[in-house]
């Protein structure tokens, strides 16, 4: 089950914050993830005993993001192994957690592979379970690696289309330290960016209907003391038209064969007025999130959430009067349309970048060889 820890308003987080840790108590390893819906209101924790508590809240978005759920699902493996639970019936759970989400089954893979390859080899269940374990941590430590590497390969290709310096940078929903293992993707490279002295605005999209960008983002663009202002959804569009935008950073939950990426609902939107107003749109993400199993955009399984999302709106710390736990803002009985994801083509992507380069132009034969010279690396 999982546990609730507030912490005191005093207790000041390093800028990296810790979205997720392993502990080893006396009473047994946890997991402990910082509760991102309580954010930034409150600084909460779970602690998570057993993989049914971690499916929960990566159900709920109190983790999220696709790199870090990737290292979630690992350490999901690796909890139920240690724990003595049934391995297999843990990641079957885990990875159908969240659908759309690449990294979450390749985490959870990753992890149930070693935990079994150390059962058939040397037959004793601790042995495995150690296995597991550091599988899990393996990943964890390669993601933080490869945030790094994304925001050098990020601000390098910005400085090149954009030499004048003194980016503005429109990013959408959440992509920093809460969803990595390291800075992140999409946010890493504005906040590379601002530490080379070459960021002059970032633009947060608030990220209807559970605004990531307005909770996330901008708590963490205040933490590393960036210029940002926060805008509503709605309202890009008249900043493009200002001429206000130098570029569109976002994240990727999958990127399919052909290039197409499935990114938070909205994303599919900047991209159109980015392609109009000849602004670069830029998806940075690791290569784990491309799958050439799925070949294009049709091909993606888009999560559909829950209808209350958008009919009632959460907010830490309010009373709470409606169904799913929020303010009702529509009629009661009111139906939502309310899909987690939307896809981009591959044809409004300006460039894929991810911690082995950028792709540019993106065709399915230069994500085959990016991938290609992927696994090269990780072999060798």
């Amino acid at each position: 089950m999982a546990d609730q820890d507030a912490r005191s308003g005093e207790d000041k987080r390093p800028t990296g914050i810790p979205a997720l840790r392993w502990e080893e108590p006396p009473e047994g390893p946890v997991l402990v993830l910082l509760d991102q819906t309580r954010l930034p209101a409150e600084e909460v924790e779970l602690v998570c005993t057993d993989a049914p508590a971690l499916v929960e809240a990566i159900r709920s978005l109190a983790v999220r993001g696709a790199p870090l759920l990737g290292i979630a699902g690992a350490y999901g493996v690796a909890l139920a192994a240690v724990r003595g639970f049934d391995v297999a019936e843990a990641a079957d759970a885990l990875a159908g957690a969240r659908p759309t989400a690449v990294n979450l089954a390749v985490g959870v893979r990753r992890a149930r592979a070693a935990h079994q390859e150390a059962l058939v080899r040397t037959g004793d269940a601790g042995q495995a379970a150690t296995a597991a374990l550091a599988a899990a941590r393996a990943l964890h430590r390669e993601d933080a690696e490869a945030s790094a590497r994304m925001a050098a390969h990020g601000l390098a290709l910005l400085d090149e289309l954009l030499p004048a310096g003194g980016h503005r940078v429109l990013t959408h929903c959440n992509t920093g330290s809460l969803v990595s293992g390291g800075e992140g993707t999409a946010f890493a490279v504005a906040l590379a960016a601002h530490r080379a002295g070459r960021l002059r605005r970032l633009w947060v999209d608030e990220t209807r209907p559970l605004l990531q960008g307005a909770r996330l983002t901008a708590y963490e663009a205040a933490r590393n003391d960036m210029p940002y202002t926060l805008l509503t959804d709605n309202a890009a569009g008249s900043l493009f038209a200002a001429g206000e935008v130098d570029a569109v950073l976002i994240g990727a939950d999958r990127i399919a064969a052909d290039g197409s990426v499935a990114n938070k609902v909205g994303s599919y939107p900047l991209a159109v007025l980015a392609r109009y107003h000849h602004v670069p749109f830029i998806v940075v993400a690791p290569v784990t999130t491309v799958d050439p199993d799925t070949p294009d955009g049709a091909s993606v399984e888009v999560e559909q959430r829950p209808g209350y999302e958008v009919t009632e709106v959460t907010a830490p710390q309010v009373p709470v009067t409606g169904a799913g736990g929020g303010i009702p803002v529509a009629p009661l009985g009111t139906q939502a349309y309310n899909p987690a994801f939307d896809v981009t083509p591959p044809e409004l992507v300006t460039a894929i970048v991810t911690e082995e380069g950028a792709v540019s132009p993106v065709t399915t034969e230069a994500l085959a060889e990016l991938c290609a010279r992927s696994r090269q690396v990780t072999i060798s």
